[in-house]
């Protein structure tokens, strides 16, 4: 069960939205990912919204688990060998020069709305998210728990930008290979931050158990139900009450604005058809299903509140058949990125969004005996939009075979310097203290110069 209770920035600090420390803890006492608020604050900050929903600045994160496929997708080498170059010809863009794999017409079509990434360098080659979601390698301050992922650092610094609403969700299948459905971890921040999932024991607790719709009417019912738990509470101090508190608020907290983001039939079904659903789920076996509709459940997320949004689409681990998988997966992925990024814009919000999707490494240049690629950690790719970055680029290159950055080669730590930087948080002069009592920095790296 997701714990209620964090630990609020040191004095003198300021959350992202401005708000500081010795106001925000004027608010209350009651809240989770490091907010707090009292029930009576709660409902008036719920009719605050109804009529001005909050802006905020957020990140979707689409992990490509498996490794996808660099020289199939955005960096085709027309001038390779058959072997290497393989089975896909590129195709023209709305960016004059830059060209992409023929699998994403869509995206090709926009991609003065995208930014691509050729030469990202530094992955350990692990078969996991977790460079790609916290810009470091899982070895990193392993000893004290771990580096946090970018979702819990913002649920740390920032807090709920609705009292209602987690500040960072996970949306992930179940999948065979545990480490590509597990995208973002608290690290030494501690489960206090760590992603909500909006699935088994979790969506149990969306509802009031007992409570008829005429008792939840009865607001000074509630109000009244919610003192006498936090007395009890006061005045015992057992794991018991805690349990109960922390249970009865959580299904307050967490009331009808997350569940009606997490209902897609109350989207717009030509929206909704804008997006596919990504079956039938091919090439899955291990891996996660390409599940379009994350994506829009995505932008619901953060139109509800959602600071970050993480998800693992698709296996791209494609020893064998590796050009069917492309057309697969390329081809859905290509309708459902597009499609966020054209919705984003549509609703005023892709100022404030940052979209990036992205795998842990690329895959070889030669084409194996299976008509698969291997793993290749030496040089990968990830494709940007919105965060106000200067998009319609292709940033860095790769030499003739697509085996090493031929210039610009961009470390997994600048491209977390820009979405930090893109979220209002400066990663030169943010740290986080760990358990051992030393501030950690966010990342070692500036910001994209190309993109902010």
């Amino acid at each position: 069960m997701l714990s209620l209770f964090g630990s609020l920035p040191p004095r003198g600090k300021r959350f992202c939205d401005g708000l500081s420390r010795r106001s925000f803890l004027r608010i209350g006492s009651l809240g989770f990912g490091g907010a707090a608020l009292s029930l009576a604050d709660v409902l008036r900050l719920e009719a605050r919204a109804a009529t001005s929903p909050p802006r905020h600045k957020a990140v979707i994160n689409v992990f490509l688990g498996g490794g996808p496929s660099h020289q199939d997708m955005w960096d085709i080498k027309t001038e390779a060998p058959s072997e290497i170059r393989g089975e896909f010809s590129p195709i023209a863009t709305a960016v004059p020069g830059v060209q992409i794999g023929e699998c994403f017409p869509r995206i090709a079509a926009k991609l003065d709305r995208f930014a691509i990434i050729r030469s990202i360098v530094g992955s350990k080659g692990s078969h996991d998210a977790e460079q790609c979601t916290t810009g470091w390698s899982r070895e990193s301050l392993e000893s004290v728990g771990g580096r946090p992922s970018l979702g819990s650092v913002l649920s740390r610094l920032c807090g709920p930008v609705e009292p209602s609403v987690p500040p960072f969700v996970r949306l992930t299948a179940p999948t065979g290979h545990m480490q590509w459905s597990n995208t973002g971890t608290p690290g030494f921040l501690g489960p206090a931050h760590a992603a909500f999932r909006p699935d088994g024991e979790a969506m149990s607790n969306m509802r009031l158990n007992g409570m008829s719709l005429d008792r939840l009417s009865d607001r000074r019912h509630l109000l009244a139900s919610f003192d006498a738990l936090r007395h009890e509470m006061d005045q015992s101090g057992t794991m018991r009450a805690k349990d109960a508190f922390d249970a009865a608020a959580f299904d307050i907290l967490t009331s009808s604005k997350l569940v009606d983001a997490l209902d897609l039939s109350k989207e717009d079904p030509r929206v909704r058809a804008r997006y596919g659903d990504g079956k039938p789920f091919r090439f899955q076996y291990d891996g996660a299903p390409t599940e379009n509709e994350h994506l829009l459940l995505a932008r619901r997320l953060v139109e509800a509140g959602v600071r970050c949004v993480t998800l693992s689409y698709g296996r791209w681990d494609s020893h064998e058949n590796n050009f069917d998988l492309i057309r697969d997966h390329g081809g859905k992925l290509d309708q459902c990125l597009s499609a966020l990024v054209e919705d984003l814009e549509e609703r005023g919000m892709l100022d404030d969004v940052t979209v990036i999707a992205w795998g842990e490494f690329g895959r070889t240049p030669r084409v194996n005996s299976k008509g698969g690629r291997d793993h290749w950690p030496a040089v990968s790719s990830a494709i940007l939009a919105g965060g106000r970055m200067r998009t319609g680029q292709a940033i860095g290159s790769t030499n003739r075979l697509g085996e090493v950055p031929n210039d610009r080669p961009v470390h997994f730590h600048e491209v977390f310097a820009t979405l930090y930087h893109n979220l209002g948080i400066d990663p030169a002069t943010t740290t986080l203290v760990d358990p051992s009592g030393r501030p950690q920095f966010l990342v070692e790296k500036p910001p994209m110069r190309e993109l902010v």
